[in-house]
């Protein structure tokens, strides 16, 4: 039998899909789709607004439906891992304007500060405790800290975070209002440039010398940080 408190967290999952599927023109992240189905063709050239259709004639039942139930068996430098269901994940979501991913947090796991250019976020926990937070443009913090069945909102493009503050391995589901929402590592965009943006730049900005910042360069170097909406690495994501 199905327990009502997991009918409780469908319930919310499906009604946060449902609230960031509304039709609102203005404030779409995704162009509106001029067909019922596009299984995106992963093996062709991408388009401005995603990727071309698979041949209807090899649309099957399996491609609409995805797999989150599986816990992962390794996680990254940051203790966390992600399963991805959104276009690259999950060919169904092509020109359909959302996506939603699996992020596990092993015990003091952190998702770093982050943005996501392109698409607002709502998530759900469904394990664990979770510390969310978020910086909205005029520099003013908010944060909670949420166990299963608490639902969080992070508007598009703002700074956020997602912090494992429990005992035990947590788990929440963020979905998005685009098919590809993007991420923006907060760091990253500073200090893993390709090419290196100027050690004057930075040591300006921060008002502190070369030293630190070839401190914080060498330690993100060994944390082999990849970019996990925009740049797929096995590493991040749960195996199948």
């Amino acid at each position: 039998m199905i327990s009502s408190s997991s009918m409780s967290l469908f319930g919310l999952l499906c009604g946060l899909i449902v609230l960031l599927m509304r039709p609102f023109p203005s404030r779409a992240s995704d162009p509106d789709p001029l067909q019922d189905v596009c299984i995106a063709d992963l093996n062709a050239t991408i388009s401005i607004n995603g990727f071309p259709c698979k041949p209807a004639s090899n649309v099957t039942s399996d491609d609409f439906f995805t797999d989150f139930s599986k816990d992962p068996t390794t996680f990254d430098v940051f203790k966390r891992a992600v399963t991805f269901g959104d276009v690259f994940g999950f060919p169904a979501v092509n020109t359909q304007g959302v996506a939603l991913f699996r992020i596990d947090l092993d015990v003091g796991g952190i998702n770093p500060p982050h943005t996501h250019p392109r698409g607002t976020e709502a998530g759900i926990v469904t394990r664990g405790t979770v510390l969310v937070g978020l910086v909205t443009t005029n520099n003013t913090f908010f944060s909670k800290v949420l166990t299963p069945g608490k639902v969080f909102l992070i508007p598009r493009a703002l700074v956020h975070f997602q912090l494992n503050v429990g005992n035990e391995p947590a788990t929440f589901i963020p979905i998005f209002n685009a098919q590809n929402p993007g991420v923006s590592d907060s760091i990253g965009t500073l200090f893993d440039t390709t090419p290196p943006v100027p050690n004057e730049v930075l040591t300006k900005s921060f008002r502190v010398g070369d030293d630190v910042i070839n401190t914080i360069r060498a330690a993100r170097a060994q944390s082999s940080w990849i970019n996990i909406l925009d740049g797929r690495s096995t590493s991040f994501m749960s195996h199948n």
